[in-house]
């Protein structure tokens, strides 16, 4: 009989298995070796200090963010008194799950496929990897993270299978030295309907080699084309293809996290990813963290009740910051004449102040009340077609 069956063993995953084996708990963490999430793999300071992360794990230090528009705008975001860690999923998610297993997590590899019930309990059934038979695991308590399209959240969770979510693709190339259009110290975020329609494509440096993608939810996209368009744009057209990946990432939080029983979920799976930016490594830790008390709490007190906690504990701390994003990407983000406007909008250095304030402490800076006021007014100048731009 374990405590606490773990469905995934990525960020939030292992999150989960980790701290609840720091706690005393028996717990096993079930994971399907070998996939890696496309991620632009961006860490914020808070996350670094919050989960203990060692300097070894970042492959590079960002101190800038470039933001480029649909005519070539480029507006350049300093990032003061510190740096954005740069992290491979191929590498980090296998040392999270290291490192729960070091802290006392069982781990077992295979693919979940389904969960009993009976007078004995709750029992997660998966199909293990190296003999092909499906196991049975005996558990007080389920996490299901298990990514964007959770088959424990759609087993058990109300709603768990409807959430909504983009599709990611990108390419992991080997970097070029520093040039005029490629800066290892750099992120550049592309707003661009040519590259995608509904969201953005990226480039980030990951010290000897550099991730480029995109996102959309637009059917009938070519992803592998619009990536090959922005390789092109930034001039890594002739760079060595290491691997390619892709993968739905969710497009916003679940209305319920826990089926009031047994399950609660974490991560991708309860849909944790901030709008706007896209960014779901440190909100899925979080959410590891918060469903892990939430599980503790239930186990130490018999009501499945507590396992609502973890919902309620992850939106007092980021509630305010997904409305705002999200407002943000559903402002911004429905033409290039409304991209042009926010890059524009990005050269007020109350907004990149704000912006990457809340980025690198994971919540909304308070300012002079005049630098919100500013910044109100200019947003709805923007929108409002107030400020003039020019287009090609």
């Amino acid at each position: 009989m374990y405590d606490v069956v773990v469905v995934g063993g990525g960020p939030a995953g292992a999150t989960a298995a980790m701290d609840l084996a720091k706690a005393g708990r028996r717990v096993v963490m079930i994971d399907r070796a070998g996939r890696i999430k496309p991620c632009g793999g961006a860490i914020p300071p808070r996350l670094i200090r919050d989960f203990d992360i060692p300097d070894d794990q970042l492959i590079a230090k960002v101190d800038t963010a470039r933001m480029i528009s649909p005519t070539g705008r480029k507006v350049d975001i300093p990032i003061e008194n510190g740096f954005v860690g740069m992290v491979d999923r191929k590498d980090f998610d296998p040392y999270l799950r290291d490192r729960a297993e070091l802290a006392g997590a069982e781990r077992r590899t295979g693919t979940f496929t389904g969960i009993e019930r009976d007078a004995d309990g709750t029992h997660v059934l998966y199909r293990d990897k190296s003999t092909g038979t499906t196991e049975r695991l005996t558990t007080r308590l389920v996490i299901g993270a298990d990514g964007a399209r959770s088959r424990v959240a759609a087993d058990s969770v109300p709603g768990g299978d409807t959430i909504p979510y983009v599709i990611a693709y990108h390419e992991i190339i080997a970097a070029p030295p520093k040039n005029e259009v490629y800066d290892p110290m750099r992120c550049d975020v592309v707003y661009d309907g040519r590259i995608s329609p509904d969201f953005y494509g990226w480039v980030f440096p990951h010290g000897s080699s550099c991730s480029v993608g995109m996102g959309t939810g637009v059917d009938g996209v070519d992803l592998k084309q619009a990536t090959a368009d922005l390789r092109a744009a930034s001039g890594l057209t002739d760079c060595e293809t290491l691997r390619r990946e892709g993968a739905p990432i969710p497009l916003k939080p679940l209305d319920r996290w826990d089926n009031g029983s047994d399950v609660v979920l974490a991560g991708d799976a309860a849909g944790v990813v901030a709008p706007s930016s896209g960014e779901g490594i440190y909100y899925a830790m979080f959410g590891g963290r918060v469903a892990a008390i939430a599980a503790a709490a239930c186990l130490s007190t018999g009501k499945a009740s507590d396992l609502a906690l973890a919902r309620r504990m992850f939106m007092k701390d980021h509630k305010m910051v997904f409305r705002v994003l999200g407002s943000m990407q559903n402002a911004y983000y429905r033409s290039d004449a409304r991209r042009e406007r926010f890059v524009s909008l990005c050269h007020d250095e109350d907004v990149q102040r704000l912006t990457f304030e809340a980025y690198m402490n994971k919540e909304l800076v308070r300012a002079r009340p005049m630098a919100h006021l500013k910044i109100g007014l200019k947003n709805i100048a923007h929108l409002t077609g107030l400020v003039r731009e020019t287009f090609v």
